[in-house]
């Protein structure tokens, strides 16, 4: 692993996090102020006070097991056998990525980078760093395509009540099995496909090339049938599996929640249905984690699911105030302990270096005289 300072990944500094500060009152404003009065629902902000408090300490409750859930999957994918990472480590790296998402990118670009940095700073390599990020990303990811299969059949079908326009229900099903597809026909790519186009590979620039441009698919496809392997085995899995659907079935619950605390009666199908279909957004382009988008794409889900609009707006704030925002200042604290924690594990690896490098400078001299 390569050295260098702890410093090395600037993510939080002061001009950076004023930018980000700014942006992020301008969309709010955008949202819950102004959009709200332009469909004719007043300050969505101002319908807070009318909620119920113990259904908003539920809904914290929930989303501290989230948090909770969501790292035992990234301790058991990614730390565990691999690499052995303390839970106070762990605890520092995924807060602090949740941190790096949720101000500075989209999709989770920023929470990826920082996550890993921090996983070649404790010593892991390259290639095995990006194995487990693709295991981990994919049992992450996993029951979100299904949930949407499952509940968008059990709602068109009618097997549970509620609201079931075709373009909340038929058409994310389908997209989510393509999805699901892929990533199967991913799996199927060969473990050794580097070594087979070193064999049918002719001339050293085109092998050179070739197996260049096939370590992505190969990493990707290893990563995948890393995750089917935590699914397949339930003894080895559980802690991933169960931190996995932990996370998303927790977040749900935030939601679910936060409805019940202005008095909303979203039908069970309907809570999830709509959730994932708006957190679908978070893929849209944001310079700040899909702020504005997810919040945007969510009301108009619940809206899409025939869920009243006065209800929707509130609720959805609370939500995401809860579990979007609550989190970012301990990531933020996370991110400069994670720092000392690098620092640390430099340290350790320097009192370790002089003397193996006392020894092989021995070896040279009294081999040369």
């Amino acid at each position: 692993m390569n050295g260098g300072n702890a410093a090395e990944l600037p993510i939080f500094t002061r001009r950076r996090v004023a930018q980000t500060t700014l942006l992020v009152l301008v969309v709010l404003v955008a949202i819950y102020f102004l959009f709200p009065r332009l469909v004719g629902l007043g300050d969505a902000l101002g319908k807070l006070s009318e909620a119920d408090l113990l259904w908003v300490a539920v809904a914290i409750a929930f989303n501290v097991v989230a948090i909770v859930t969501y790292i035992a999957l990234f301790k058991a994918v990614v730390g565990g056998d691999a690499l052995p990472l303390t839970w106070k480590e762990t605890y520092e790296i995924n807060m602090a990525g949740v941190a790096a998402t949720r101000l500075f990118s989209a999709g989770g670009a920023g929470g990826i980078a920082l996550t890993y940095w921090a996983l070649r700073k404790a010593g892991m390599e390259r290639r095995d760093v990006a194995r487990r990020m693709v295991a981990f990303l994919t049992l992450h990811y996993a029951f979100y395509p299904i949930a949407l299969i499952v509940f968008g059949i059990l709602l068109r079908t009618h097997v549970l009540p509620g609201d079931a326009p075709f373009g909340g229900t038929v058409v994310p099903a389908i997209v989510s099995s393509i999805v699901i597809a892929l990533f199967l026909l991913i799996a199927l790519i060969p473990q050794d496909v580097e070594r087979r186009i070193q064999r049918f590979a002719g001339g050293y620039r085109r092998t050179r090339y070739l197996t260049r441009l096939a370590k992505g698919p190969a990493t990707l496809a290893t990563g995948v049938r890393t995750a089917i392997a935590y699914v397949r085995h339930p003894r080895r899995g559980a802690l991933a599996v169960g931190g996995a659907v932990g996370f998303w079935a927790a977040n749900i619950g935030v939601l679910w929640a936060s409805f019940e605390a202005f008095g909303g009666d979203v039908p069970f199908a309907v809570l999830v249905q709509g959730f994932f279909v708006g957190m679908a957004a978070n893929l849209i382009p944001s310079p700040f984690g899909g702020v504005g988008s997810v919040d945007a794409g969510m009301i108009g889900a619940f809206v899409l699911f025939g869920i009243d609009e006065s209800i929707v707006f509130p609720a959805v704030l609370t939500y995401r105030v809860i579990a979007f925002w609550l989190p970012i200042p301990p990531g933020v604290v996370a991110f400069f302990q994670l720092r000392n924690t690098v620092s640390r594990w430099e340290a350790e690896r320097a009192e370790k270096s002089p003397p193996e490098a006392y020894t092989s400078q021995s070896k040279v001299m009294s081999g040369s005289g």
